[in-house]
């Protein structure tokens, strides 16, 4: 009598002289399910059929189109029946409760390690204890976070660390490091970004941010109101957060262009002992609306197209340069606009049409 002796699985037994039928135990992540099956006499593995205990069967739900296909297309029965057992293991992997453990080990030293730093240190962690979630005070009290995906061989192997910083997160780990090392490493990290914060913070309490939204500690973005249709967006370098930042000005042009005048006169003025706020005052020679002195509302204006303020998370940023007019719109909009009138026109990725108040001349780049 035959047999096919599979790796980490029982022998699959030939039942009959022809070898047309084999019946026997596939074992997957320690779990055994016993199957049968018929080849024809030519033995072909396209015309073969499969049985198996109603365990199998449930398990393979959803997965017998490829259970069918490898059918067709494997060379021998050994091949096929490899190939249903890679098709176990992940049906079996993908079912909820079918976490791995690791050894009693793993848990007692992550537990003394958590001791060690202190429980009030912990965010969070998960039932399988693999995804850890850490907080840290800084200097000024801010809240951080970081986040730490345990590996299997922990701490033989070093773990995935993320936090929300503009920079990247770096942590030095040996297999000697603990949780305590990666949270003594992740305050360096955060202290070092101290004043990038303190200057945002400003930027945020004193005046009326338009973009992002909800800024995370992450954006180093800011886009402030300067007054109706008239922004500047402020690119600050963590590392050098005291520099002069990039600057883009948006707005009609008649606004826009006595602004980028005086940016580039004065932009000698910069001076990095003064706050980025208050050299920005003195470099444009203005003073910003302030949540004290204004409404939010006064800069919230509504595009004209789509007769909404934020169009996913985009707000409007394209004026009609008309001093009668200013109507603002959102670029996707008024791309949409201009490209369905057949007066417009395009060259390259600027397209050029009318304005659908005033009927001025209005361009706006294409939409990538």
């Amino acid at each position: 009598m035959s047999c096919l002796q599979m790796r980490e699985s029982p022998m699959i037994i030939a039942l009959n002289k022809e070898k047309t039928v084999y019946d026997g135990f596939i074992t997957v992540l320690e779990k055994d399910f016993r199957i049968r099956i018929s080849l024809p006499p030519d033995h072909q593995m396209k015309q073969a059929k499969l049985h198996c205990c109603w365990q199998m069967k449930r398990l393979l739900h959803g997965y017998q189109h490829i259970v069918k296909q490898r059918l067709q297309h494997s060379t021998n029965l050994m091949a096929f029946i490899l190939e249903l057992r890679t098709v176990l293991e992940v049906a079996l992997k993908s079912q909820p409760g079918c976490q791995s453990f690791s050894p009693p080990q793993y848990y007692s030293q992550l537990i003394t390690e958590m001791e060690i730093l202190g429980w009030d240190k912990l965010l969070f962690i998960d039932a399988e204890f693999r995804t850890l979630k850490m907080k840290a005070e800084d200097s000024a009290g801010r809240q951080h976070a970081i986040t730490i995906k345990l590996k299997s061989k922990y701490p033989a192997e070093a773990p995935e660390f993320s936090a929300d910083l503009p920079v990247p997160l770096v942590i030095s780990w040996t297999s000697q490091s603990t949780l305590a090392v990666v949270h003594s490493q992740f305050l360096i990290n955060v202290e070092a970004l101290s004043e990038f914060w303190s200057v945002l913070d400003e930027i945020d309490e004193q005046t009326w941010v338009l973009e992002p939204e909800k800024p995370t500690k992450a954006d180093s973005m800011r886009r402030i109101a300067i007054g109706n249709n008239v922004s500047i967006k402020v690119q600050i370098d963590p590392r050098h957060p005291k520099m002069l930042p990039e600057c883009c000005l948006l707005g009609a042009e008649h606004v826009v262009t006595p602004l980028r005048n005086k940016l580039n006169a004065n932009m000698h003025l910069w001076n990095p002992d003064c706050s980025v706020l208050q050299n920005m005052k003195d470099v444009l020679e203005i003073e910003f609306p302030s949540p004290t002195t204004h409404e939010k509302s006064s800069f919230s204006v509504e595009c004209g197209i789509c007769y909404s303020y934020r169009l996913e998370s985009d707000i409007p940023d394209q004026v009609c340069n008309d001093p009668r007019c200013g109507q603002p719109f959102h670029q996707a909009c008024l791309y949409e606009w201009l490209r369905g009138l057949p007066t417009s026109r395009q060259s390259f990725n600027i397209v050029f049409g009318e304005c659908p108040y005033c009927s001025k001349p209005i361009t706006v780049k294409m939409v990538t």
